[in-house]
């Protein structure tokens, strides 16, 4: 019986020593592939425009959210990676970024999610991807460019939401929804009044302007 316990003990000291392991590896690698998220928009995007009567569309470009998805085995390996990844980042700007990156990248998987009709995985993650955001809001205004960055993905995100999101989601589920993109709609709000204090002009919210 005490050999039996004891190769148990050894059998879940192994398993979490390797979830660990694969863990750093996996953050290791991401560093290294990223230093510091980057995030494509034209000045064309600035403007803002949109045509009428057709759908909004930001030209922003999400982050590539990984073959790994919160429906996956896999994820929570996925999950152990961010936060370390996170807990290690000690510069504060590049902290508020990884903050979008991590918004951004379930955004995607939320949609997939939404897609593969797993409307209750897919609330929580865009739940998740919500609070991301509005954590990517610097405290100060310093960094311009980022504040743009911010401002298109909160446009971004309600685009996905609104347009593609909400079609998908089931009668009990679309409030819900609905309830979450304010997470985008005051993310939009903060970064635009950090860049009109800084006598910038933000992009233009082009829901309002529909």
């Amino acid at each position: 019986m005490k050999s039996s316990f004891s190769m148990k003990k050894k059998g879940e000291i192994v398993g979490i020593t390797a979830t660990i392991f694969v863990a750093f590896a996996i953050l290791l690698t991401s560093v290294f592939k990223i230093t510091t998220p980057k995030y494509a928009y034209s000045q064309t995007e600035l403007s803002g425009k949109q045509e009428i009567g057709k759908p909004v569309q930001v030209d922003y470009q999400l982050a590539y959210p990984g073959k790994i998805h919160p429906d996956s085995m896999l994820w929570y390996v996925k999950v152990v990676r961010d936060k370390l990844w996170y807990t290690f980042t000690f510069d504060k700007g590049k902290k508020t970024e990884l903050n979008l990156l991590f918004a951004d990248k379930r955004l995607s998987c939320a949609l997939e999610l939404f897609k593969k009709h797993k409307p209750d995985l897919g609330l929580s993650t865009l739940t998740k991807a919500e609070k991301y955001l509005e954590k990517a809001v610097p405290t100060n205004a310093d960094d311009s460019e980022y504040l743009k960055k911010v401002a298109l993905a909160s446009l971004k995100h309600r685009e996905v939401i609104e347009n593609q999101i909400l079609p998908l989601s089931p009668e009990d589920i679309a409030p819900k929804v609905n309830k979450i993109n304010d997470y985008s709609k005051e993310t939009y709000k903060k970064a635009r009044d950090l860049m009109y204090s800084k006598g910038l002009v933000p992009p233009e919210n082009v829901f309002e302007s529909k």
